[in-house]
């Protein structure tokens, strides 16, 4: 596990650093090429740089806890993390649908040098190839957050790819190929990360776990122990990245309740070993005809 936390780290500050220099490839080629779909491009790398920022201090404030102040941990810091990462990513959108707008009307040319052309191409394709190789680096981990910038290295090899060929098309033939890839870019970008929010914002307000997970878990929970009874109530739903589990079982009437007191104890502490459960609540009773425990509004 430490191990793990310290890849995890590593591909932090790689993605990083990895945005800082990019950006600045990328701010040289849209000061010479003044193509608005590379600008648009460059306009999202900027925003990956404050988008990252924003992850690294929410993974920073998760290695630190205080069990006074966040008694249960600050694993929900990582969905609102991304929720304001998709959102800061999602902004300029708009802005480039406008400067599109204004250049159809004003039917710029886009400036033609070969020179800068040749140069453009290349530190563009350069780019592009070391966001795919931290996609490639990022997807290896499970974590929230680097698989968000997993996500956002995906996108940049996307946009990335879509600018040089639209900015190339636009010097070689047709203005307007260039405004209409940076609507192209904007759109897909403004979409994609909406989509992200709604997935986050599901994921936030306790909807429940998959059928198959709630069987997994009955599964589990009747083969713990052979005195366990009958199984009354098995939820699951989730409460930020992972899931809160609540389980009532049923124990005989007359066992002790040390013995009662173990049997859920380690049914407990088997549930949250389970990498989808973040905490586990067993609730030990000796009758099931009753109504159901911390069923609100019934």
């Amino acid at each position: 596990m430490q191990q793990l936390a310290k890849s995890e780290r590593m591909a932090i500050y790689l993605s990083n650093i990895a945005n800082i220099v990019l950006f600045a490839a990328k701010l040289y080629v849209s000061i010479q090429g003044r193509s608005l779909v590379v600008i648009a491009s460059t306009l999202d790398s900027l925003l990956d740089l404050l988008s990252g920022f924003i992850l690294w201090f929410m993974a920073h404030a998760m290695r630190n806890p205080n069990q006074y102040r966040y008694p249960i941990g600050k694993n929900r810091m990582q969905p609102v993390g991304i929720i304001v990462f998709a959102s800061v990513m999602a902004t300029p959108g708009l802005q480039i649908l406008l400067e599109s707008g204004r250049q159809f009307m004003a039917k710029t040319q886009p400036e033609k040098d070969p020179e800068k052309e040749k140069w453009m191409i290349g530190i563009m394709v350069s780019i592009t190839i070391v966001k795919f190789m931290l996609v490639v680096y990022c997807q290896r981990f499970k974590n929230d957050i680097i698989r968000a910038y997993a996500q956002d290295h995906f996108f940049d090899v996307i946009t990335n790819s879509i600018g040089l060929a639209v900015a190339i098309l636009a010097i070689r033939y047709y203005w307007w190929i260039d405004p209409t890839g940076a609507v192209m870019i904007a759109l897909y970008t403004m979409n994609t990360w909406t989509k992200i929010v709604i997935e986050i914002v599901w994921a936030l307000i306790g909807r429940t776990a998959p059928p198959e997970f709630l069987a997994k878990l009955t599964y589990l929970i009747w083969n713990h122990h052979e005195d366990i009874k009958h199984i009354d109530t098995v939820r699951a739903y989730t409460f930020g990245s992972n899931y809160f589990v609540e389980v009532d079982i049923v124990l005989p009437r007359d066992m002790l309740l040390n013995k009662a007191h173990d049997i859920g104890e380690l049914l407990q502490e088997k549930l949250e070993q389970l990498p989808e459960v973040e905490r586990a609540f067993v609730h030990t009773d000796f009758e099931y005809s009753h109504r159901p425990e911390h069923n609100i509004g019934v």
